[in-house]
């Protein structure tokens, strides 16, 4: 399968892959697909005949730069024009949400941009012969097309945000932040937490918690549950179980260990952390992106197992306790090049199937660096993906979300990671976070959504992501979710 990609008419001899993956028709990732860019074609290579999409960061004119997919498409020896088939791609999502929402709104000039970007793309679909003049056509379309989806996203949820208000649909946690355990002790750090957030999440991590086989350090966590303690706060804690490197202790990592010996281990751990707090912590996140990061290479049966593990050694400890399993990157970008994964729909269903009593499913929603999973994308598909979890008779926590409020380096340039709109700001993460928080919060199943951390701090996941700056001081994302929080509780 190959493409060509045209910029203002004219077929580029450049063009830098980021983010860029092949899915099949169920949306889980190709894996060994290669993907090259040379003699100004993109040429994709797979390992089997069937229909594919190709999805990676595209610049789009006065927009910015997001991840964004094709359709699935046969293969062939013509190359494909890939502005159409992106641009073709995007209508065809809108096309479907609104039926899905059986959201048909009229607004004077709203539907216009629609229909223009339907005409445009029919235009570039007759010339396709004459490929210069079709990307042209197709740019046009999806200038309009994604300014019309995120419209789309944006006007869904605010309906069914005030509907969902107007009958107190929210609870007293449903905005919540993981805390950061080095500055509790910091009284205006706890004042402005306390400003927006009537639920906490204190972060677990067992190569901190047991450094040496059988020697637990409970410190941290004991201080900000003292620190908080006076509070009227609800507490959630987790993940209890992460097994990525950096959450597990070196002793086990060099141990060598079964996978039975790994189980009761971490089922030993689990127990001791859940008893000793089963009083004071509502919901745990009891194991967090084993769709992910699989660092001792469990088989399906295996992740099950140590799932059921986990999540009894809570229900031992508090049968009253929420018990949560957090999904890493719903779009699974990740399975295509990282073995020892699970594509998260499977994941999921392998949960649902599996019998183990949990009790709600954790998101989380990171974006801008130039990782799998965490590329910019539009609010039709950050709706769209968590529109996912509907049909499923459990709610959904979103447990962490992050965007920065400056343009960072390395990983976290927006030219790698992804452009929203315009460079990154105080005012675009403002803007940003008004908007998820409003979609994901208009969805009846979201629970709770949780930020990543309120202050700017050098080890989190995006950088510049903090609603203070590491002086504590407000940024305007800060006063935009104050702003929402009164808009739901003072009713």
């Amino acid at each position: 399968m190959k493409f060509q990609i045209f910029e203002n008419g004219r077929i580029v001899d450049k063009f830098a892959l980021y983010g860029a993956y092949m899915f099949g028709t169920d949306g889980i990732g190709i894996r060994r697909a290669i993907l090259t860019f040379r003699n100004s074609l993109l040429e994709c290579e797979k390992s089997n005949l069937e229909t594919a999409g190709l999805a990676l960061l595209w610049p789009i004119d006065g927009f910015g730069k997001i991840l964004l997919p094709t359709t699935c498409l046969p293969e062939r020896l013509k190359p494909y024009n890939l502005n159409v088939e992106i641009a073709r791609a995007k209508l065809m999502q809108i096309i479907n949400k609104r039926e899905d929402w059986a959201f048909f709104e009229q607004s004077e000039g709203w539907e216009a941009v629609s229909k223009q970007a339907q005409i445009l793309l029919t235009h570039a679909i007759q010339n396709i012969k004459n490929p210069p003049l079709a990307s042209k056509l197709a740019d046009e379309s999806l200038k309009k097309a994604i300014v019309f989806a995120e419209d789309l996203a944006i006007k869904q949820a605010d309906s069914l945000f005030e509907a969902r208000s107007k009958t107190h649909g929210f609870g007293r946690g449903c905005l919540d932040c993981r805390i950061d355990p080095a500055q509790v002790d910091n009284p205006e750090y706890v004042e402005k937490l306390l400003e927006l957030f009537g639920s906490v999440t204190i972060p677990i991590n067992w190569a901190q918690i047991e450094p040496h086989k059988d020697n637990y350090d409970f410190s941290t966590i004991d201080v900000c549950i003292e620190a908080l303690a006076k509070e009227k706060l609800t507490f959630g804690a987790g993940p209890l179980l992460c097994f990525s490197k950096e959450y597990l202790p070196k002793w086990l990592l060099r141990s060598g260990a079964s996978f039975e010996k790994i189980r009761d281990t971490a089922y030993q751990f689990a127990s001791k952390v859940a008893v000793r707090y089963s009083n004071i912590i509502r919901s745990w996140c009891i194991v967090s992106s084993l769709n992910v990061f699989n660092c001792f290479g469990f088989d399906f049966e295996q992740v099950l197992e140590m799932t059921r593990a986990a999540n009894m050694a809570v229900k031992a400890a508090s049968s009253r306790s929420l018990k949560i399993i957090e999904i890493n990157n719903p779009w699974g970008e990740y399975y295509a090049t990282t073995p020892n994964t699970i594509p998260p729909l499977v994941y999921i269903d392998m949960l649902v199937q599996s019998g183990i009593n949990f009790d709600a499913f954790g998101l989380q929603m990171k974006f801008g660096k130039n990782q799998p999973g965490m590329h910019v994308r539009d609010m039709l598909q950050i709706s769209a993906v968590l529109d996912y979890f509907a049909p499923i008779a459990k709610p959904l926590y979103i447990t962490a979300v992050e965007v920065p409020s400056q343009n960072g380096d390395g990983l976290h340039k927006p030219e790698v990671a992804g452009i929203w709109h315009q460079q990154w700001s105080q005012a675009k993460q403002a803007q940003w976070l008004k908007q998820f928080y409003k979609i994901a919060l208009s969805k009846p199943f979201v629970d709770t959504v949780t930020y990543s951390n309120i202050i700017d701090t050098a080890n989190s996941t995006i950088a510049y992501s903090g609603l203070l700056t590491n002086q504590l001081i407000p940024k305007k994302s800060f006063n935009t979710l104050k702003k929402l929080r009164n808009s739901i509780f003072t009713r």
